[in-house]
């Protein structure tokens, strides 16, 4: 592993922090494609990229070193090279656990305040004499809903004792960090404050899903809908749209409005529609006689294939 500092693999990558190991691994594919040394041989520059790309992969494709790393971020790995210093990360509750515990084990204080941050090294909390210090970055979560981190919103938090209006732009995603330069921690007798980094987190909404630009919905439809066809008027994030089914659709078709989807570098994505049968709880008695016409007047035989198949 490196020894060059604390990196955000996520963002080596260019995947958000939720990716699956298949996104994970398909962005590792083409950055290392793209920065390998037998293709970049005038490029010295490449081969260190490469590097740095195989070690993003190295621990987010590996479930516990990236359970790990998602935990404790820059301290993941750290206590490694501390001589007498063995670390089971698994009895972990949380950051706070991990770093009370080293506290005690070099004889400093727990007497930090305000935010936690997220340094670069253990450095950062032990003085030259194995005393606790300030830590001046800091770092909080900030939940928004979805209606927020679609249209953009304006926040006002309280960092420190201090009110601080916070412009959250629109299309950011859960991971979407947001720096307030100036708001962190005070080191007490010198004047020096960190920085403030809002970490966003976007909450799940009832119909609607983010999936990278996209958004997805299941949008429920009837029997009569899939057979005959007809239009739908729908309510989406920003308006209104109709939908034409077309006579015969299959459940499998998902409908794309493009351009209707997640706000992303100045445009956006699409709106991915898959459908969902909706059969009703209560039926009529008209609709029960119609129901007993339709399946005398069926002949086509639909599990006739089915069974051939299903023989042994």
């Amino acid at each position: 592993m490196s020894d060059r500092g604390y990196r955000d693999y996520f963002n080596v990558l260019g995947v958000s922090r939720d990716a699956n190991s298949k996104e994970i691994k398909q962005a590792f594919r083409k950055l290392a494609r793209e920065y390998h040394p037998d293709v970049n041989s005038d490029d010295d520059s490449a081969e260190e990229k490469f590097k740095e790309v195989s070690e993003a992969y190295e621990v987010l494709s590996d479930p516990e070193k990236r359970r790990r790393y998602e935990q404790f971020g820059e301290y993941w790995n750290q206590t490694s090279g501390m001589p007498g210093f063995d670390v089971d990360f698994g009895r972990y509750g949380n950051f706070d656990e991990f770093i009370n515990e080293l506290l005690g084990r070099f004889g400093g204080s727990q007497r930090q305040t305000g935010f936690r941050g997220g340094g670069s090294g253990a450095e950062d909390y032990f003085g030259t004499h194995g005393r606790a210090s300030i830590k001046l970055d800091a770092e909080v979560k900030v939940k928004i809903r979805f209606d927020e981190a679609f249209r953009g919103t304006e926040r006002t938090l309280s960092v420190n004792g201090e009110k601080v209006q916070v412009r959250v732009p629109k299309g950011v995603k859960t991971g979407s960090k947001l720096r307030l330069k100036g708001k962190g921690n005070h080191q007490p007798g010198t004047g020096r404050r960190g920085d403030l980094y809002l970490n966003l987190q976007v909450q799940s909404h009832p119909v609607w899903r983010i999936d990278g630009d996209h958004i997805r919905a299941e949008l429920p439809v009837s029997f009569q809908e899939l057979v005959l066809g007809g239009n739908v008027k729908l309510i989406i994030p920003d308006g209104e749209a109709e939908l034409v089914i077309p006579p015969g659709t299959s459940l499998e078709k998902i409908f794309r409005l493009k351009g209707k989807g997640w706000p992303s570098n100045g445009g956006r994505g699409d709106l991915l529609l898959s459908l969902s049968l909706q059969i009703p709880s209560n039926w009529t008695k008209e609709e029960f006689v119609l129901l007993e016409k339709l399946k005398l007047l069926q002949n086509e035989d639909l599990r006739k294939h089915w069974l051939a198949s299903a023989e042994l």
